[in-house]
């Protein structure tokens, strides 16, 4: 059965997920938000180096952690 969307949450997980999530170690959980964590990081660096070709990897990884940080670096 799914889940009801609550507009109070930007993600609801369903029973069936949380289901799996609960069986696993904390460490796999650890693991599976650290990949999720290293892909998000990826995908925008990949995003900015296709919307400014003129930057170098530097200053592409520097964007990148200022917007994942929300301008904290």
């Amino acid at each position: 059965m799914p889940v009801p969307l609550d507009d109070l949450r930007i993600e609801v997980v369903d029973d069936d997920m949380a289901r799996v999530l609960r069986a696993k170690t904390g460490a796999d959980r650890l693991k599976i938000a650290s990949d999720m964590f290293a892909s998000a990081r990826r995908m925008l660096a990949s995003h900015l180096a296709t919307e400014h070709p003129d930057w170098d990897e530097e200053r592409i990884q520097r964007e990148t952690s200022r917007r994942i940080s929300h301008g904290a670096v």
